[in-house]
């Protein structure tokens, strides 16, 4: 049986952490295995939380799936140049849960921060809004989706210097364009598609 034996924090930085595991495979052998967590030290780490109210289930970031416009039929994107790939790259809003911060209200805040527009989510089942896993053979960060509508104009005036992004309310025509042309990120993408071909209501399937 898989085991850990041992983790080691490398960094300590503020969003993000380099961590060493001694880990023991089925057969007994042990080998290091690299993670990265938004964790600011052991004890937040994901395994380690089993018995801590709030540390499995709390997610660490949001990204906003938001319509925008008259008839909702826009959705807004970001396209954010990524220094991992040396370029841009499409997005949903999306940032880190503060201490404290409820992730709905963390929706709102990234939202305006990040596009101007003021960010109105609207009501989910659980299981659409719990946190799910992103690249887990990397991380074990983990992500709510917030669902909603956005009002207003677009505006930059709550980026952060490390920020470089434009927005993009884009209609069903340029987010074909985008997901044959463009890199994507793999959750936006997802609802991208389902934005495309659900015309008439795309949160339709958050009555289910």
């Amino acid at each position: 049986m898989n085991k850990i034996y041992r983790v080691t924090q490398k960094t300590e930085n503020s969003h993000l952490n380099f961590f060493e595991m001694d880990v023991i495979d089925r057969k007994g052998r042990h080998f290091p295995y690299y993670m990265a967590s938004r964790a600011k030290n052991g004890s937040e780490l994901k395994m380690n939380g089993k018995d801590i109210p709030g540390v499995q289930d709390r997610p660490d970031g949001v990204a906003v799936y938001s319509l925008w416009g008259e008839k909702r039929d826009r959705v807004v994107l970001i396209r954010q140049y990524r220094y991992p790939l040396g370029g841009y790259i499409y997005e949903f809003p999306a940032g880190l849960v503060e201490p404290g911060e409820d992730f709905r209200q963390a929706a709102v805040r990234e939202m305006k921060e990040e596009t101007g527009l003021t960010f109105y989510p609207v009501e989910a089942p659980a299981m659409y809004e719990k946190p799910f896993y992103t690249t887990i053979g990397m991380t074990d960060e983990c992500c709510s989706m917030v669902f909603g509508r956005a009002e207003g104009t677009v505006g930059r005036e709550g980026l952060e210097d490390s920020e470089e992004l434009e927005v993009i309310l884009a209609d069903r025509e340029e987010v074909r364009r985008i997901l044959k042309e463009e890199r994507v990120a793999l959750m936006c993408a997802y609802m991208l598609m389902h934005f495309l071909h659900d015309t008439e209501n795309p949160f339709g399937f958050l009555k289910g």
